[in-house]
């Protein structure tokens, strides 16, 4: 399992990020994403704490932790500048917080979170076909989202992403232990909505793929 969306006391989650890489190299975890919410306030702060924390999980166990960050709720003006401080201050893996239809996301958060850069679009609720063509030229993932408040619109996101050719991956967005899945369990999400069996593993490898770009490497092991 590959999740690059997971949250830590350094926001709203319940584990300090070595417990919840602890926690996800048990349950099977090859590589987390740890990701806290951001805006303006704490980007600099954030991105301190986890690169720490990271650099410490990476030196001692299998498991491989990249340290990121989730912009979440900012205007939509702010959002490409928060991007560019997070990468500045060390962050590899930028998450947007995308306009899920269980919270009141700024509409043309979607397409300025693509603009900005980012690497993944969180639970991007109903997508528009342009916006996503528009993550398809620029490389930016579309999440398909384990976590239930968000993952009604995941049948949708599928079908978008697939008539415009955008890359899929599937991520937790866990907050609490229990939120972390298997392998197995993400099969069961994709086919729930809608993929078929190619289309899966293409879901998976394109989360390998983002993982080693992030790491600097050719391959996990």
């Amino acid at each position: 399992m590959i999740d690059l969306h997971t949250h830590t006391l350094f926001s709203d989650g319940a584990l300090l990020p070595s417990e919840l890489a602890r926690r996800a190299e048990v349950k099977g975890y090859r590589v987390i994403g740890i990701t806290d919410h951001v805006d303006a306030s704490n980007i600099e702060f954030t991105v301190s704490g986890i690169l720490k924390a990271c650099e410490d999980i990476n030196k001692h166990w299998r498991i491989k932790a990249i340290p990121g960050v989730e912009v979440t709720h900012m205007p939509l003006e702010s959002i490409e500048g928060a991007v560019k401080l997070a990468r500045s201050k060390g962050a590899r893996l930028v998450v947007v917080h995308g306009e899920t239809t269980a919270e009141c996301v700024i509409p043309g958060t979607n397409k300025a979170g693509i603009l900005a850069g980012a690497d993944i679009l969180a639970h991007p609720g109903l997508i528009s076909l342009e916006d996503a063509k528009l993550a398809a030229q620029k490389g930016v993932c579309l999440e398909i989202t384990a976590r239930k408040i968000h993952s009604i619109t995941n049948a949708h996101v599928a079908d978008i992403a697939r008539r415009a050719g955008a890359g899929l991956v599937i991520d937790t967005d866990s907050h609490e232990p229990d939120d972390l899945i298997t392998k197995d369990d993400a099969v069961k999400i994709l086919t729930a909505a809608g993929l078929d069996e190619k289309e899966t593993k293409e879901v998976f490898k394109n989360s390998e793929k983002l993982a080693c770009e992030l790491l600097d490497i050719k391959r996990l092991v």
